[in-house]
């Protein structure tokens, strides 16, 4: 028996199938022959006999795909396919199932050696997959600019190398956490791979302009997911009970969640739906001011337009290939939970049943009622092993940031008081993060979290009540001309926001390289355009998608900027590919998200209460699972939990082997060592400083509403016509609030529940019909 049923699919895009899909078939056949894929045992172990590569039918997955095709494109991309599916099963059959990781890496660091951007292939393949990519990369990469190149090596590179991520997994017994799983499943599973093909079959490349930029890697990545996600509940069978594979999104909401397998594919299907919104939002929305911000031209844009047509044609078709193939789990080729004509031709019947059933996931995200009364959140006890140092310069770093504010123009009565300045106690948190700081160097740690701060309260303020767009893009635009790289010319400053960012920036970057000062400001302009990014949410009453939200968090949390503070201080002894490998932003991204949800658990009854916010970790997940507040930040301390035993596990045992791989120096470890110690002292500072200030404190928070403190919070929320009702603070019916102050409160063992890992399913609300028990 299967192990769960299949849920019901978000299928908007009719699929539709190639007509070359014969021709493809025979030509893929006959050049997998040509490789030696068929009938050649690889090390003694067969790998593929031709009734398995005709019943996986590689060819069918294409031409469903990649409808539009030509014949030639066709046959080309069904011979990718079946390479990197033969890569699969010959990895898994040679490396995966004996556990032979040193064997794994000499064959993988290989296959690089057939994918040169600009110059000739040299080697001679000894085996069908290097042979077989051999062949493709010549054929392929003549038709594409050297930038597609780049992207396209960079894609199947991760592909390839992420492989002895799953493989370590699988040899230690370890099932990753979410946030962990749809990060490295992007690299693994193939489909920014697959993204790249779409460019190639559609004749249009994603100009090099924009192709960095963050609306085209949220579809790359939205697409990326729904594949992997999709893949995931067909393949659960295959991976998880015949392979012994660990890394199934079902499987990994399995042990996160505490609940059944059925209840797990609900969630994985869940989740996929809001990255398929995700998808769709950024296209309608975000595309067309990037378009106008860089510039392009009527056919770029079509280009653009081709290549996200191609994405969903690939999603749409990528579903109706999997209920064939017999790779999967599928109700033998017919998909079972689907009423309604089946067969070629009429999955469009079904495009009126998935907006239904999906719609209130979508109404959800658009109709929180802000100003909502929620009362103090109880934290309880957060899993941090490390302990907190202070700095012995923090009394005088308090006083020197006040003077300072002061004389920058921050303290305007209108965004800051010195009284809100003295209640955010920055100094503190600095004096956390950086115990062994000298006092200028305290001071300059304080200064940038100050100026973060009042920007981050200023925003809203300025821009977020009035719907001004228009005029945050250019604030933008003017703070980042404040910190030239290279002695390019400034403008003068003319509020405190900037004077302080141009002193800032005299002061920190001032002593650096031209280098290390681009690579620093790049941190800062990430951090103030994750400000628009919340700016249009908030016009739109939008809750984000919970994976959006949290990668965007750790830039509008200013994580990246801090870090890399502690990264320039390394000098140059660590070689800069280094800081871009899988352990080290693993480890930086697993602190930055703990740091974050410790900020979303201390702020919640300011934000949502207080300033009619939608930008919090808790609020994203009531969203999602449709749950109370109770529920979703139990699930959130749960996150934190996975979240810090990952930073864990990769300093134990990731940071060691990258070491070993790379043949890192003495000093080199040394270095990256006393940077994870940095992280250390970067979370723990970071927990203490909410817990002492009073900036999230109700008893501070409600002197400032009543007008008794001058505080930002007074100055929020909507004011034109007709918006008094949302200041109103609603009943929400069944989900129940945090009591008052004044009421008794429950002991927080008892309110939230249990919060180790495996427990959280028990206490998600049961609005959701059978998917989620209630315990």
């Amino acid at each position: 028996m299967q192990p769960f049923e299949l849920p019901e699919f978000y299928l908007v895009h009719p699929s539709r199938l190639n007509p070359n899909v014969d021709q493809a078939r025979r030509d893929s056949k006959a050049w997998a022959y040509a490789m030696d894929m068929i009938d050649v045992p690889q090390a003694g172990t067969p790998i593929w006999s031709e009734a398995d590569l005709d019943s996986h039918d590689y060819a069918l997955l294409c031409a469903y795909t990649h409808p539009d095709a030509s014949g030639p494109e066709l046959d080309l991309i069904t011979e990718w396919y079946v390479w990197v599916f033969y890569f699969d099963d010959h990895f898994l059959e040679l490396y995966k199932r004996s556990r032979d990781i040193a064997g794994a890496r000499a064959y993988l660091d290989r296959l690089r050696l057939f994918m040169p951007v600009r110059d000739e292939i040299t080697e001679t393949p000894t085996n069908p997959v290097e042979a077989g990519l051999a062949d493709l990369w010549a054929r392929t990469v003549p038709a594409m600019s050297t930038d597609w190149r780049e992207r396209f090596a960079e894609s199947t590179k991760n592909l390839l190398d992420e492989s002895l991520w799953e493989l370590a997994n699988i040899s230690e017994g370890r099932v990753s956490n979410p946030v962990e799983y749809i990060e490295m499943r992007r690299k693994v599973g193939g489909a920014p791979w697959s993204a790249n093909l779409v460019e190639h079959a559609v004749g249009a490349e994603v100009p090099a302009a924009i192709a960095a930029s963050r609306p085209m890697h949220v579809l790359r990545d939205t697409f990326s997911d729904a594949v992997h996600l999709r893949n995931d509940l067909f393949s659960y069978e295959r991976e998880v009970l015949d392979e012994g594979e660990l890394s199934n999104g079902v499987l990994v909401f399995e042990k996160f969640l505490g609940c059944t397998t059925q209840e797990a594919a609900e969630a994985v299907n869940d989740l996929l739906t809001s990255r398929l919104h995700q998808f769709e939002h950024t296209t309608f929305t975000e595309l067309p001011p990037l378009f106008d911000e860089h510039g392009l031209d009527p056919v770029q844009r079509a280009g653009v337009f081709a290549y996200v047509k191609g994405l969903q044609d690939w999603q749409s078709g990528g579903h109706e290939w999997h209920t064939r193939s017999s790779r999967y789990m599928n109700g033998g080729g017919a998909e079972p939970v689907l009423g309604g004509p089946k067969g070629l031709g009429t999955s469009a019947a079904r495009i009126v049943t998935s907006l239904v059933n999906t719609a209130g996931q979508r109404v959800r995200s658009f109709t929180h009622t802000p100003f909502e009364r929620v009362g103090p959140l109880p934290v309880p006890e957060l899993y941090i092993p490390y302990a907190n140092t202070l700095s012995p310069h923090l009394s005088a770093a308090r006083e020197n940031l006040v003077g300072w504010c002061e004389r920058m123009g921050m303290l305007d009565s209108v965004v800051w008081h010195e009284h809100t300045l003295r209640a955010a106690d920055l100094p503190l948190c600095a004096a956390g993060i950086h115990p062994d700081a000298t006092p200028a160097e305290l001071d300059i740690t304080s200064a940038w979290l100050a100026w973060g701060t009042y920007a981050d309260d200023y925003y809203p303020l300025v821009f977020g009540r009035s719907l001004d767009h228009a005029g945050a893009r250019a604030c933008n635009e003017r703070l980042h001309a404040m910190m030239p790289v290279d002695g390019e010319p400034t403008p003068v400053p003319v509020s405190g926001l900037e004077h302080s960012l141009a002193d800032l920036w005299a002061r920190t970057a001032g002593p650096m390289s031209v280098e290390a000062r681009s690579t620093f400001k790049a941190t800062v302009v990430d951090m103030t355009r994750s400000w628009l990014w919340e700016l249009d949410n908030q016009a739109q009453n939008r809750i984000p998608d919970p994976v959006d939200y949290l990668e965007m968090r750790r830039q509008t949390f200013g994580s990246d900027l801090t870090m890399s503070l502690c990264r320039l201080s390394h000098g140059r002894t660590v070689p800069p590919e280094i800081y871009h490998s899988r352990p080290v932003r693993a480890m930086e991204t697993a602190a930055a998200d703990w740091a974050c949800l410790v900020n979303d658990l201390y702020s919640y009854q300011k934000e949502i209460q207080y300033e009619g916010e939608i930008h919090n970790g808790v609020l994203v997940v009531q969203n999602f699972f449709d749950c109370d507040l109770e529920h979703a930040a139990a699930v959130v301390v749960d996150l934190m939990t996975s979240r810090m035993r990952q930073f864990e596990h990769v300093v134990d045992i990731d940071l060691p082997t990258l070491f070993d791989d790379f043949n890192l120096d003495t000093t080199a470890r040394a270095t990256l060592t006393g940077y994870a110690e940095e992280l250390k002292h970067w979370m723990a500072g970071i927990l203490n400083w909410h817990v002492h200030v009073d900036r999230y404190k109700e008893s501070y928070l409600d002197q400032t509403a009543l007008g008794h403190l001058p505080a930002v919070a007074r100055h929020l929320g909507p004011t034109g016509l007709g918006t008094t009702g949302s200041r109103i603070a609603p009943d929400r019916g069944t989900k129940v609030p945090f009591p008052s102050a004044s009421a008794k409160a429950p002991a927080v063992g008892r309110h939230l529940g249990p919060t180790g890992l495996g427990t959280p399913s028990s206490r998600i609300a049961p609005g959701r019909g059978a998917k989620v028990p209630q315990v």
